[in-house]
């Protein structure tokens, strides 16, 4: 199906000229003041791994892969990779682990993602926009430090880095966003 390459986004799965498959790791579309805007795309070719960048006019024509996205529920992760289950028909799907790179680091057990099958193997995942975390070491607040003038390491229970205002202590439940893990809010539960 050809698509627009300003229409092309993170996850999304195109067929390049060379008869390869690559997934979009990145879609960024340009409009300079003169001149012909355009959108660089990074990305990775799924039979070997090897990242590609490419710079497309924004109204050229770009081929996107057939795939099929499907709920799948995490399971628990190993050495093989994630495992995941299909949420309607219960198979067991493993995804190796450079297919879901450093978002692992937001899975949680039974979160439902949306796999990205081509011809029955997974390229690419989806998660949730949002994971509730708790969060298990940070600094205490600096007395003078005002809730937006800056922000604090702290360490979430899935052991990842996020940067907290000053007002979160240890124990606190906080609402991340998974694409670039950043502090959203306190949770409401």
């Amino acid at each position: 199906m050809k698509v627009i390459a300003s229409s092309i986004r993170k996850g999304n799965i195109i067929e390049k000229d060379d008869g390869h498959l690559y997934v979009v790791l990145k879609a960024e579309s340009f409009f300079p003041g003169k001149g012909t805007p355009t959108t660089q795309i990074d990305m990775r070719r799924l039979a070997d791994g090897v990242k590609v960048a490419d710079r497309y006019k924004t109204t050229e024509q770009v081929e996107r892969a057939f795939v099929e996205d499907q709920d799948f529920s995490y399971l628990f992760g190993d050495d093989d990779g994630y495992t995941f289950m299909n949420t309607a028909t219960y198979d067991q799907v493993i995804v190796p682990k450079d297919v879901i790179g450093d978002q692992a680091q937001w899975l949680q057990e039974g979160m439902v993602c949306i796999l990205s099958l081509f011809n029955g193997t997974a390229v690419a995942i989806q998660l949730p926009a949002r994971v509730t975390l708790e969060i298990t070491e940070t600094e205490p607040a600096m007395k003078g430090q005002t809730a937006s003038s800056s922000y604090k390491p702290a360490i979430a229970s899935n052991g990842a880095r996020v940067m907290v205002p000053p007002h979160i202590q240890a124990g606190t439940r906080i609402v991340i966003q998974t694409e670039d893990g950043s502090y959203v809010e306190r949770a409401k539960d």
